[in-house]
């Protein structure tokens, strides 16, 4: 693909054609709802009409120079893991025990659409030296950030403003443009490397326990839920501080491997009350047992993943997707020191990885 070409003609003031649209569609998970549920199946009213010359609802305004970190940042909310932040979190270790929160990656997996993950192991030749040494390498072919245990890093969520199809209107965390960014080998803006390692408070909401039972699809976490969950958990919303990374349990990921398709079909989770929460606190990351971490789909049929351009992109507040809490419910740990140090992929949307929780 000619991305040059794409540019160019990007900046045309014709609508774009329906060819084009397409490409941009499928290239940058922002040209529209289509785009974003034709692996569910669904394809919303609005994407059989003619392209709306406006911002989307929730977007009528920009949201960028971000006020703390500046009009150059590209980390976002890893800006809050300082020195002081680490040796804060560090208090809250008494134990020293590790749980591993992040999925085994493998082929048979629960997947997002048409994301694939497959792996080939080789033997590395013939015997080396006097010692005769052997062994194995793997190729890996996946969308790296984006299957299993992923963290969604800030070029990967962004919002259409002006003419569908115009990369100089579709806008990412701090206004940075699609025009600004694609190529076909990375990004050249808010690549995932550019977010700094991450160890810091977290705190897990357990709204399974809360419940009594397995949320299902479509099932919003509403801020009053969080709040009886930490009443439960006696965990104070005060403990509560900027820069934190926030859990939430719904029980879906029990589905994961057992049940895949429905895991895929839908999930509970967060919705804009909540999220607005999230900003209110100053989080670094929110998490989830689910593949998008917020309810799908939103009880507001004309919103697709509004959480995700309301943290993500506005906010630069980083998404944890597919996590296993089992072991900490288990153990009864609500609080821990979360850390994790995304892949440094130059150009990547997200980063695969495993994630720990100390306690």
């Amino acid at each position: 693909m000619d991305m040059s070409k794409l540019r160019r003609q990007a900046t045309e003031d014709e609508a774009p054609d329906a060819d084009r649209r397409d490409i941009l569609k499928a290239a940058t998970l922002v040209g529209g709802a289509a785009a974003l549920l034709g692996a569910m199946g669904a394809t919303p009213a609005s994407a059989q009409s003619t392209p709306v010359a406006q911002a989307p609802a929730l977007s009528d305004k920009p949201w960028w120079p971000h006020p703390k970190w500046g009009k150059d940042d590209q980390s976002g909310a890893s800006n809050w893991i300082t020195p002081a932040k680490v040796l804060d979190a560090i208090k809250g270790i008494k134990e020293g025990k590790i749980y591993r929160i992040g999925r085994v990656y493998e082929s048979a997996m629960p997947k997002y659409g048409e994301r694939a993950f497959n792996l080939r192991t080789t033997p590395t030749g013939s015997s080396y030296g006097a010692n005769r040494l052997i062994g194995h390498e793997e190729f890996v072919a996946t969308e790296i950030g984006q299957t299993g245990t992923q963290f969604d890093g800030l070029g990967h969520i962004g919002i259409q403003m002006g003419k569908d199809g115009d990369m100089t209107e579709m806008r990412f965390y701090n206004g940075v443009t699609e025009f600004e960014m694609i190529t076909a080998y990375g990004l050249k803006k808010l690549g995932i490397e550019n977010c700094k390692p991450i160890f810091t408070r977290g705190h897990l909401f357990d709204i399974e326990a809360l419940k009594g039972r397995m949320l299902e699809a479509g099932e919003e976490v509403k801020v009053a839920d969080l709040r009886a969950a930490m009443q439960k958990q006696n965990m104070k919303e005060e403990d509560i501080k900027e820069g934190d990374a926030l859990f939430f349990n719904t029980g879906w990921g029990k589905l994961w491997m057992k049940n895949n398709d429905k895991f895929n079909s839908g999930e509970p989770g967060i919705g804009l009350e909540v999220a607005k929460w999230v900003v209110d606190k100053g989080a670094c990351v929110t998490g989830g047992d689910c593949w998008a971490v917020e309810v799908v789909p939103n009880p507001d049929k004309n919103l697709v993943f509004p959480v995700h351009s309301e943290l993500i992109c506005k906010q630069g507040i980083y998404n944890h997707e597919n996590l296993d809490f089992t072991a900490l419910i288990a153990d009864g740990k609500h609080q821990f020191a979360y850390i994790f140090s995304p892949a440094p992929v130059r150009g990547a949307t997200g980063s695969n990885g495993g994630p720990i929780a100390v306690t």
